[in-house]
């Protein structure tokens, strides 16, 4: 299989169902976004981090490719002529939804009652986390946009929304596994 195409040379890309859109579409913004959400996880796997957690973003990254798959494929495009589904996969549904919040709670049980916000920072690999965290917020974002345009699976946008929330704890427990400085932002007074 050839990498390069040259389909996109005059600057459209196709989606799921042959249907020809700019590369600026919203819709490839949207899973544009996911497909770099999926490559910061993949860095955060890439560090010296527990099995636990590299175990979670694999699951995480596979989902990804999973929920980019589902953003890809217009709605007058998601059933083909025969009546059957054109993604033959599992689709993003509750329970990726519920795995993230189970996840979440488990860390939580280790980690200090935040008080206050944190600084993104301590630890390179924190760091990292925070950085997937926005770009997960982004995705969010322009897929809520897309969704005021096109309608998509609500699933997708519970989704992110709880993974920016499960990086943001992943970055508190690795604070801690890491020995790292969790520093709180406390406002300056007047």
């Amino acid at each position: 299989m050839k990498i390069y195409t040259k389909t996109g040379d005059k600057g459209t890309t196709g989606l799921f169902g042959g249907t020809r859109v700019p590369k600026y579409h919203l819709r490839i913004e949207s899973y544009g976004t996911v497909d770099e959400l999926n490559s910061y996880v993949g860095l955060i796997r890439d560090q010296d981090i527990d099995d636990i957690s590299k175990s979670a973003l694999i699951k995480i990254q596979d989902e990804l490719f999973t929920l980019g798959a589902m953003l890809a494929t217009p709605p007058e495009k998601e059933i083909l002529k025969n009546g059957k589904e054109r993604l033959n996969i599992p689709k993003i549904d509750i329970s990726s939804i519920e795995f993230l919040e189970q996840e979440m709670d488990t860390m939580n049980e280790q980690l200090p009652q935040m008080t206050h916000f944190i600084l993104p920072g301590g630890h390179q690999t924190v760091s990292f986390c925070h950085i997937a965290r926005c770009v997960c917020r982004r995705a969010e974002r322009l897929s809520v946009s897309l969704n005021e345009e096109e309608p998509i699976d609500g699933s997708i946008l519970i989704y992110l929304n709880r993974l920016s929330d499960y990086l943001f704890v992943l970055a508190r427990k690795l604070t801690l596994l890491l020995k790292a400085d969790e520093v709180k932002w406390i406002p300056k007074k007047l």
